[in-house]
C-alpha cells in the first residue's frame, strides 16, 4: 500500500529537479528563478521551455515549499 502524499512529494521533488535542469540549460540561475516564483507567485519566473512552467505550476506553491523544507531537514 502506498501513501498518496508520499507519491505526490516524490513527484514534486522530481519536477523541481527537472525544472532546475531546464532553467540551467536556458542559462538561468535555477535557484533564483524558482525562489522568485515561490515568493511572488509569478509564473513568469519559470521559462516555458520544455513545459517547465506548466510542470511546476500544477502544484501548489505551499506544497512545493513543504517538500523542499522536509527534504532539507532530512539531510
Amino acid at each position: 500500500m502506498y501513501d498518496s502524499s508520499e507519491f505526490q512529494d516524490a513527484m514534486i521533488a522530481q519536477v523541481i529537479k527537472e525544472v532546475s535542469q531546464i532553467l540551467e540549460e536556458r542559462g538561468y540561475n535555477a535557484i533564483n528563478q524558482i525562489v522568485g516564483y515561490l515568493m511572488s507567485g509569478d509564473p513568469g519566473y519559470i521559462s516555458s521551455h520544455k513545459e517547465a512552467r506548466s510542470k511546476l505550476t500544477k502544484f501548489e506553491r505551499t506544497k512545493i515549499l513543504e517538500v523542499l523544507v522536509r527534504d532539507f531537514l532530512k539531510e
